[in-house]
C-alpha cells in the first residue's frame, strides 16, 4: 500500500563560514521529510506490514529527493541518517516499523552503496515537534568527519494520526573537521566500519 502523503518538504542548509574560516567548498546536508497518515493511529495491531511498505516506499523517495536539492550524482553522496515522529495517537513501534526493516535498502540505491549502517532516531511528538536525525558516512562507520545530525522539523505536524519520516544525505563532512580517525581518503568501504 502506498504512503498517504499530505506534505513533503526539502530544504538544503549550507554551511560557508565557521568560527570566522571560509569553508570551502560548503559542507552541505540535505533533508527530506514526508508528512503521513498512519493507518495504525488510535489502535494496537499485531502485524505492522503496512508501515514496512511506506518505508520501502519513502527510503527511495526522500533520498532521491535529497540527492536532487543538493545537484549531485547519487555516487557523490557521502552521509546519510534517518528518523521518525510519531503523533500521539501512535507508538514508537510505528516510527521502527517504518524506519528499520526496508527503508535503508531503497536509500542506499538513492545515494550509491551505503555499506554502513543508516543511523537514526525516533520519538513521539506533536505539532512543530523537532528531532534531530544523526549522520555517519554510508560506507564507513568509523570516519569521525562526518558524525553529525540535522534537525527536523515541520511546523503542522506530526498530528495525532500522522507521521513525520525525514531523510537527511550530505555531499560533506562538518566544517573544518579536525578530531582525527579515518580520513574519507582511507575508506575501503566493504564492511560499512572502515
Amino acid at each position: 500500500m502506498a504512503a498517504k502523503i499530505r506534505k513533503l518538504v526539502v530544504e538544503v542548509d549550507e554551511i560557508r563560514l565557521e568560527n570566522g574560516r571560509p569553508v570551502d567548498p560548503p559542507a552541505r546536508k540535505a533533508l527530506a521529510m514526508a508528512v503521513i497518515e498512519n493507518p495504525y493511529a488510535g489502535r494496537y495491531v499485531e502485524n505492522l506490514d503496512e508501515l514496512v511498505q511506506i518505508g520501502e516506499e519513502l527510503g527511495g523517495l526522500l533520498g532521491t529527493r535529497c540527492v536532487q536539492a543538493l545537484g549531485i550524482e547519487p555516487g557523490q553522496a557521502q552521509s546519510y541518517g534517518k528518523a521518525a515522529i510519531v503523533g500521539e495517537q501512535g507508538e514508537l513501534e510505528h516510527a521502527a516499523a517504518i524506519l528499520h526493516p526496508k527503508l535503508g535498502a531503497p536509500l542506499r540505491r538513492a545515494v550509491e552503496k551505503g555499506a554502513a549502517l543508516v543511523p537514526s532516531a525516533k520519538k513521539r511528538g506533536t505539532l512543530g515537534t523537532a528531532i534531530d536525525v544523526p549522520l555517519g558516512h554510508k560506507d564507513a562507520a568509523f570516519v569521525r568527519s562526518h558524525f553529525d545530525a540535522i534537525e527536523a522539523r515541520v511546523a503542522d505536524a506530526p498530528r495525532a494520526d500522522e507521521i513525520v519520516v525525514a531523510v537527511a544525505v550530505t555531499d560533506s563532512g562538518r566544517p573544518l573537521p579536525r578530531v582525527g580517525g579515518l580520513q574519507v581518503s582511507e575508506i575501503h568501504g566493504e564492511d560499512g566500519l572502515r
